[in-house]
């Protein structure tokens, strides 16, 4: 387990320096102003990645995980979901870019660039089949790969002083080969063929061509879909609305102050991403069948440890900033360094309710989950709208640890009634047992 994990949070380190790297080469090569209209079209075409793959992703590893081969039946209407949410957000990116005609530059690269909403979802679709497979090593590749395209590209055009076009037209070209091997990773997938860990090899097709009746209705299929998308919008505003509301009532200069601490807290939240997300959340939903012991150390070791987890990693984040934040981004975010620090109070709360949030995932409290996280998002935005105007970026702050304590409570206490109810907690004797392998099922 650890092993694996290691090379999750390996391969999302690459991602992070890779993404950053990218960034500076871009930076050194553009123009001021060719570097920002970049990056602010390559900003929008990313977040519509949750809603391009509309939950398809997530709940793959909740059927497959109840249902095991018999969940075959999901994949092509599910696909076809996917395909036609993901083709109406490319045309509105098209259309977006038409709007910039006359200024042939900026179409050019927004029409570019649209293919990146192809290319994050068929990421976001073949991550969770090597999650169902069990081959992290697979799954870490595809996480890495396109990103250090994107640095060969970068590379190539600050070697050779290239235009902000030809910059987006290697991004594209590199979207497209991401959706072709994608295709080519989940190949058996789609045949309804590949073995699927924890479950038996299935001996034939799952759901023979031509079995209309085999898969989900239309009504079922979107009912099991919409809570995970709204759940990731949910998540979305948690991390992007803060910056956005400064950057109004503020300005820039102001706002700039809590983007770089956000960045820095986005990329703290990629390690219960990797644990749960990425490593636990299939075998949470298989668990939830078959296996009530190893769901219930994963409540109270798990959620304690990565509340634990998260109170060093905080701790280490706001003393670090402190030297960091100036060195790195030069003394003009020296400013920005208390801003982290209070916003450091928020990890703790994230990694918990993280851990908890995954159990009531799989635990059929799916729509539960989801509406508390529209509570803390109403919270969150009640609180920016008190904060903002009064304490500046620092109330902005402020506002997220409250959201962020707020939804790790209901969470919290949704998991104790919902998933864990009266039976007796394990021991930590049960927890050395299971990971001593004397209960492989854990495994």
């Amino acid at each position: 387990m650890l092993a694996q994990v290691g090379l999750l949070g390996l391969s999302q380190a690459g991602v992070t320096v890779a993404a950053f790297g990218s960034q500076v080469l871009l930076a050194r090569t553009l123009t001021r102003e060719d570097f920002g209209s970049f990056t602010a079209v390559l900003a929008v075409v990313s977040l519509t990645a949750p809603v391009a793959v509309f939950g398809v992703s997530e709940l793959w590893l909740q059927v497959f995980g109840q249902e095991g081969a018999r969940a075959y039946r999901w994949v092509g209407p599910s696909l076809r979901l996917a395909g036609a949410v993901c083709a109406a957000l490319l045309l509105g990116v098209l259309a977006w870019s038409a709007a910039e005609l006359p200024d042939t530059t900026a179409a050019a690269v927004r029409a570019l660039l649209a293919t990146v909403v192809v290319a994050q979802a068929a990421l976001a679709l073949a991550g969770s089949v090597r999650q169902l497979r069990g081959d992290y090593r697979g799954l870490s590749a595809l996480q890495l790969a396109p990103h250090l395209g994107r640095v060969l590209v970068t590379g190539a055009v600050w070697a050779a002083g290239l235009s902000v076009v030809a910059a987006a037209a290697g991004y594209a070209v590199v979207a497209v080969a991401t959706v072709a091997a994608c295709l080519l990773a989940s190949r058996e997938f789609r045949r309804g063929a590949m073995p699927l860990e924890g479950h038996p090899a299935p001996a034939a097709p799952a759901v023979p061509a031509g079995d209309v009746d085999a898969g989900p209705r239309p009504g079922e299929l979107l009912g099991a879909a919409t809570p995970y998308v709204l759940g990731n919008v949910c998540y979305l505003l948690g991390i992007h609305f803060g910056t956005v509301l400064a950057a109004e009532l503020l300005g820039g200069a102001e706002a700039a102050l809590l983007a770089v601490p956000m960045a820095v807290l986005t990329a703290v939240y990629l390690v219960p991403r990797v644990v749960y997300q990425q490593y636990l959340l299939g075998k949470l939903h298989r668990w939830a069948g078959s296996d009530a012991e190893a769901v219930l150390l994963a409540y109270r070791w798990g959620s304690a440890g990565m509340v634990a987890l998260g109170a060093v990693v905080a701790a280490a984040v706001a003393v670090g900033g402190l030297v960091a934040l100036p060195l790195v981004f030069g003394p003009a975010y020296r400013d920005a360094a208390p801003v982290l620090a209070v916003l450091a109070l928020a990890v703790p709360f994230r990694f918990g309710g993280a851990a908890v949030a995954a159990l009531l995932t799989s635990g059929g409290l799916l729509r539960r989950k989801v509406v508390y996280q529209a509570v803390g998002a109403v919270v969150l935005l009640a609180a920016l709208a008190v904060a903002v105007p009064v304490w500046g970026v620092r109330g902005a702050a402020g506002a997220t640890v409250l959201a962020e304590a707020v939804l790790c409570c209901l969470l919290w206490v949704a998991a104790r009634r919902g998933v864990v109810g009266d039976a007796p907690l394990p021991t930590w004797r049960d927890l050395r047992r299971r990971l001593s392998r004397e209960a492989p099922r854990a495994s």
